[in-house]
């Protein structure tokens, strides 16, 4: 082979094969992206990104992942739906039933996977709660059968007591107020329904509750209720009125006691959904999980100030007593 020959044949090589740097350039990231409603650091999301990490995910090694929070501004969650869905994620986790349907609404195509606290059937999330029908499924914490349970340990701790308000506010869709109502009946329990949608509601709902002369007050867990915490227990507190609470961190405000799921095991089995999604599974397909572990946290420590004195065989059942 002559000289021309053989750089030719050289030539034709390096036109055959593709360029090395093309060859190692590295596998495009999955996206996840996050949309809430409070910053990033006050939400309670760091179970998730810890399975998220145990299922393989890292940020910004095996997966990317962008937040977009409104910092407790609801009239910015449809924007940054927006940007969410311009960035073109696998797949969107929307934290909140007042978050949920805004990323819903946003896109009809990218998977959804929601974290909710209301019922997304009677809200019109999801179709159904075993076949969600569209391009959203999650996890709720709403819990039919239990949902009368509270007035029912309220009871057991607090014998003496018959006049019992209930706070609650008409826009979260679920079956508390209605179960709670059932639970009262059989139990001969006086039921005030406290209804409040804004933060200007509660101020009529407290006097309201103080002219029934009401003993005690269920709180039913929302956003609009976790965001109020401290100015509701200090209302019980002042009031010397028994304070009881679902889900969240009631009992470390001063509540009694507070019975409902498990918050950290709902948010780990939402980073199931996200994996299972990433790999290839299809919202519609997934049947919206409802939790299986609820706890009772029992806070002596309230019942003291009240001069209570807690039944041994409730302590006994309790997941946890503060002290």
């Amino acid at each position: 082979m002559d000289r021309r020959t053989f750089i030719g044949a050289i030539g034709g090589s390096l036109v055959a094969v593709p360029p090395l740097a093309n060859a190692q350039q590295p596998a495009k990231l999955p996206r996840l992206g996050v949309l809430l409603y409070n910053p990033v650091q006050s939400e309670p999301i760091g179970p998730l990104l810890e399975d998220l990490q145990r299922l393989g995910y890292v940020d910004g090694k095996t997966i990317a992942i962008e937040y977009r929070s409104a910092d407790g501004k609801p009239d910015r969650l449809p924007g940054l739906a927006a940007e969410l869905v311009r960035l073109r994620p696998d797949v969107i986790f929307a934290f909140g039933d007042d978050v949920a349907p805004i990323a819903q609404s946003t896109t009809a195509t990218i998977p959804i996977v929601a974290w909710v606290s209301n019922d997304p059937v009677q809200s019109r999330l999801v179709s159904s709660v075993g076949r969600p029908g569209a391009n959203i499924t999650g996890v709720t914490l709403v819990y039919d059968d239990l949902a009368g349970k509270t007035l029912d340990l309220l009871k057991e701790a607090v014998p003496r007591i018959t006049r019992v308000s209930v706070l609650w506010n008409p826009d979260h869709a679920d079956p508390e107020y209605r179960e709670t109502q059932r639970a009262a009946n059989a139990l001969g329990v006086r039921l005030q329904s406290l209804e409040v949608r804004r933060a200007s509601d509660f101020e009529g709902a407290f006097k309201r509750a103080l002219d029934e002369r009401s003993e005690a007050l269920i709180v039913v867990s929302s956003r609009l209720m976790s965001l109020q915490r401290q100015r509701i227990a200090e209302f019980a507190a002042r009031n010397r009125i028994v304070l009881v609470g679902g889900w969240g961190a009631w009992t470390k405000d001063g509540a009694l006691l507070t019975y409902g799921p498990n918050t950290v095991d709902t948010m780990r089995r939402a980073a199931v959904y996200l994996d299972r999604i990433l790999k290839g599974a299809k919202p519609a397909d997934l049947p919206m999980e409802r939790p299986t572990r609820f706890e009772l946290t029992v806070n002596t420590k309230a019942a003291k100030a009240l001069g209570l004195a807690i039944p041994q065989s409730l302590l006994l059942r309790a997941d946890e007593v503060i002290q």
